[in-house]
């Protein structure tokens, strides 16, 4: 098996496509490039891509990877170049690099890291800022309502999402208006949204949010090894 694993970037408009639509677009951009893919056997071919995990819609991302399968080993310089000439401008390669891992690169995504930026409803000091989210990061658990449609019925939930939040820190604020910076379990093992962390901090503590200003940035993807998070490449 020849395996490429690829780092891209998503931003500005196209952060409003779907992860189907992007999914296509890629496959496009690989035919258009004259990249040696391979593709599943049967009736219907698949070209074989594996993205590590869905962007939500409306986040831009400098740090999403992908796993493609080749039929025969190119230049790594050359498979950049030939696919950047056919993707927009927003979604560029960063890197690539061939890998002999044969889990796939979903399998493998433990934890985001994240930038959102949101509006202040109170002012308050950095002082008190910062003893609100100590406060916050040092509760036992901090739960959540997850609502799930069952035969027509609303089931509710409660979880704790307590240990999906690595780490959470204040990048900067203003009477406005405060970023932070943190750290999110995601992948197959857990998955919490920064739109939810946000949601349980202004539940939680003093810091009052208007949850409807929210901005996010992905800012990189990582996977463990014994016991340290590291980017796929």
């Amino acid at each position: 098996m020849i395996k490429i694993r690829g780092k891209f970037i998503k931003e500005k408009h196209l952060k409003y496509i779907g992860h189907l639509d992007m999914m296509r677009l890629f496959d496009r951009a690989f035919r258009r490039s004259n990249i040696p893919i391979s593709y599943s056997q049967g009736f219907n071919p698949q070209p074989k891509i594996s993205f590590a995990t869905a962007l939500p819609l409306g986040v831009e991302s400098y740090g999403e990877y992908f796993d493609v399968e080749l039929k025969e080993k190119m230049d790594i310089i050359k498979f950049i170049n030939a696919l950047n000439n056919q993707l927009p401008d927003c979604i560029k390669i960063l890197k690539a690099v061939y890998v002999e891992d044969k889990k796939s690169i979903m399998a493998l995504i433990k934890w985001s890291t994240y930038i959102a930026e949101v509006k202040l409803i109170n002012k308050m000091s950095k002082q008190e800022l910062v003893k609100q989210i100590d406060y916050f990061m040092n509760l036992e658990e901090i739960l959540i309502t997850k609502e799930k449609q069952k035969k027509g019925r609303t089931k509710k939930t409660r979880i704790d999402i307590r240990e999906l939040i690595k780490k959470l820190d204040i990048l900067d604020y203003d009477d406005k208006k405060i970023i932070f910076k943190t750290t999110l379990k995601t992948g197959s093992e857990g998955n919490l949204k920064p739109t939810v962390l946000i949601n349980s901090i202004d539940e939680y503590t003093n810091i009052k949010l208007n949850k409807d200003s929210i901005k996010i940035q992905r800012l990189e993807l990582f996977i463990e090894n014994d016991g340290n998070i590291i980017p796929p490449i």
